[in-house]
């Protein structure tokens, strides 16, 4: 099997890996750097728990190669920081958007991702732009709350 070396940077920090060709960032992240915070649920890109932000956008990180990511920033739920990360982090806990907790990484990236837009969204847009990340628990109607209040709550403090 051949090897490749993965030179790259998480969390602000440089990280170097030498890892089969065949590795996804998300075992790069999990195996290679003891990131566990990026969850592997499906492992076939659908439930979104193994989100992470690839150059700023959210990526599948089960299906990401990490040869792929050669010279790449990635930022996962360990790295999150920041004022809209701490908006975000508040909206899930006030709203009650998290109760297991296993999707919550892949959905608070995903939010993260939308609050740094500044775009009110209406209700459906806000479930339309969180469909790719699948709770079990929630019912997501507290996910919702917790997007549209810390996107709104983001615009106000620019104001």
């Amino acid at each position: 099997m051949s090897e490749i070396t993965v030179e790259l940077t998480v969390n602000r920090r440089a990280r170097t890996a030498t890892v089969p060709a065949r590795t996804t960032l998300a075992d790069l992240l999990r195996d290679s750097f003891g990131l566990t915070g990026t969850h592997l649920g499906c492992e076939q890109g659908v439930c979104g728990a193994c989100t992470v932000l690839l150059d700023e956008l959210p990526v599948r990180a089960c299906l990401t190669l990490a040869a792929s990511c050669q010279g790449s920033e990635v930022v996962t739920i360990e790295g999150l920081d920041g004022p809209d990360a701490e908006r975000i982090r508040a909206a899930f806990s006030r709203e009650g958007a998290l109760q297991c907790g296993f999707c919550t990484p892949g959905m608070v990236l995903s939010c993260y991702e939308l609050a740094r837009r500044r775009q009110v969204l209406t209700r459906d847009e806000a479930c339309m732009a969180m469909s790719g990340n699948i709770c079990r628990c929630t019912g997501y109607n507290g996910i919702i709350r917790a997007v549209r209040s810390a996107i709104a709550e983001g615009i106000e403090s620019e104001s």
